[in-house]
């Protein structure tokens, strides 16, 4: 199988696109303040925009379609008509695992700090109460989240790359070989008649 271009195109697209989102759900998590309410009777917390949740899952949802792309393109390894022995074998097997585990470890950072990010905490107590907080998302679980996804891209590249060479190759080269040798005996054969075919030419010759 040969690497395509456009397959890789998409792949790579989506995954920076996906980086771009988890960096922008960083820089724009949700802050809050604590306020009294109407009647300075209880506190309650104040939210600012949730376009982090928006970006968060953007980039989630990227990163799927993405994997999807290219599991569905390789078969996810497992369902291929065979991979040569060697060792593009053992790089297609290990760049698959690093695909994956970026992969999983990216979704679960984007699909956490989305969550947590959306969680807003509303009445905390009676107004002048000392050390009210509001619940949000610490500093730095988007950003594990883009990091993963560049390592997910890495590791998706040199996985398809390493498959497109180990793909089917063994197998299609033995099918060519065996191809080879057939027509080469076929060849041999009319070549080489065999001796009584020979005497019997001969013999309807002299009738």
């Amino acid at each position: 199988m040969a690497v395509s271009v456009p397959i890789l195109a998409i792949v790579v697209s989506l995954h920076l696109i996906a980086f771009v989102f988890a960096v922008g759900a960083e820089r724009r998590r949700s802050t809050a303040k604590v306020v009294p309410d109407q009647y300075d009777e209880y506190t309650f917390c104040r939210y600012d925009s949730d376009a982090s949740t928006v970006y968060g899952l953007s980039a989630f949802g990227l990163l799927l379609l993405s994997q999807t792309v290219l599991n569905g393109v390789t078969r996810c390894l497992c369902f291929g008509r065979g991979l040569v022995t060697g060792r593009t074998t053992t790089c297609t097997v290990f760049f698959f695992i690093v695909s994956w585990t970026s992969f999983l470890g990216a979704e679960a950072c984007l699909l956490a700090g989305s969550a947590k990010n959306a969680y807003h905490t509303k009445y905390r107590g009676v107004f002048r109460v000392d050390h009210v907080s509001c619940a949000t998302l610490r500093k730095g679980v988007f950003a594990a989240g883009a990091a993963l996804t560049l390592l997910s891209l890495l590791g998706s590249v040199f996985y398809y790359w390493a498959h497109s060479k180990a793909d089917t190759g063994g197998w299609q080269k033995h099918q060519n070989e065996g191809v080879g040798m057939t027509n080469s005996d076929y060849g041999q054969h009319q070549q080489h008649p065999h001796p009584q075919q020979q005497q019997h030419a001969n013999e309807f010759q002299k009738v």
